[in-house]
């Protein structure tokens, strides 16, 4: 057993670690926040908080297997730590590992019933299972927490919305749609679903202003670029058609994965 005085140090030396790390994340220096996290655990006594703040910072680095690894210990080291379980089930989505998503978001809304995140994210995994049923039971779970409690999260709208307009259901994906950008009026995601909606039912003219403003909130989404060089080729401004063609191509070439 270590000396009180050598517990000691290491308790200093574990706070000083760690805040460091705080400090170059909130900087975003991630090399630097992760090699702090890294000397963090060898500082201090096993806790699910600094395993998981270290795993997401790997996982921004895009590091993701030692992401998964860091996330794993930190559900290990406290099994109803619903962030890190929510954590670790993010991480298997973005793989598209889904069933291993799904058990841990499961766990998450078993712990916590009212997690509208982890029953969203739910409803994403059924959706990409194309299991139509889970998924929209999960989504709408979602939906009834959100309305209820957090008027802000938008995502819930968003996602549904989106669910909606791959199967043709254009009214309903408007009216979500139009609900995530009136709760989050930044997202060029919300706009884009709301013009999209809006070309579908074809109502191009309104359409417009939805479209413009998502390229307006990010120039490089080259799907609103190309959905609004259409509508703006069925209002008959060719002109303008032809110039959002050309920024279509250009948010094309700078981000190739993107849609």
């Amino acid at each position: 057993m270590l000396p009180v005085f050598a517990l000691f140090l290491l308790a200093e030396d574990c706070s000083r670690t760690v805040a460091e790390a705080k400090r170059a994340f909130d900087a975003r220096h991630f090399e630097a926040a992760e090699s702090a996290f890294a000397r963090a655990e060898a500082a201090c006594p096993p806790q699910a908080e600094l395993y998981l703040a270290h795993g997401q910072v790997l996982y921004l680095l895009g590091k993701e297997i030692e992401a998964e690894g860091r996330m794993r210990a930190a559900v290990e080291a406290d099994l109803q730590n619903t962030a890190a379980l929510y954590a670790l089930g993010r991480l298997y989505y973005q793989q598209k590992r889904y069933p291993e998503a799904i058990a841990r978001l499961k766990r998450v809304v078993d712990l916590d019933p009212d997690h509208h995140r982890a029953w969203d994210n739910l409803g994403l995994c059924y959706d990409a299972l194309n299991q139509d049923r889970e998924a929209l039971r999960h989504f709408f779970r979602a939906l009834d927490i959100v309305m209820k409690k957090h008027p802000d999260y938008d995502w819930a709208h968003a996602n549904l919305a989106d669910f909606f307009l791959r199967r043709e259901q254009y009214e309903k994906a408007f009216q979500l749609a139009a609900e995530a950008a009136n709760r989050n009026p930044g997202s060029a995601r919300n706009a884009f679903l709301t013009g999209k909606a809006l070309v579908k039912l074809g109502k191009e003219e309104l359409s417009l202003r939805w479209l413009e403003q998502a390229v307006k909130l990010d120039s490089d989404y080259s799907e609103a670029w190309y959905l609004l060089a259409q509508a703006y080729r069925k209002d008959g401004r060719k002109d303008d058609a032809t110039q959002a063609l050309v920024k279509f191509k250009e948010a094309q070439a700078r981000n190739p994965t993107r849609r």
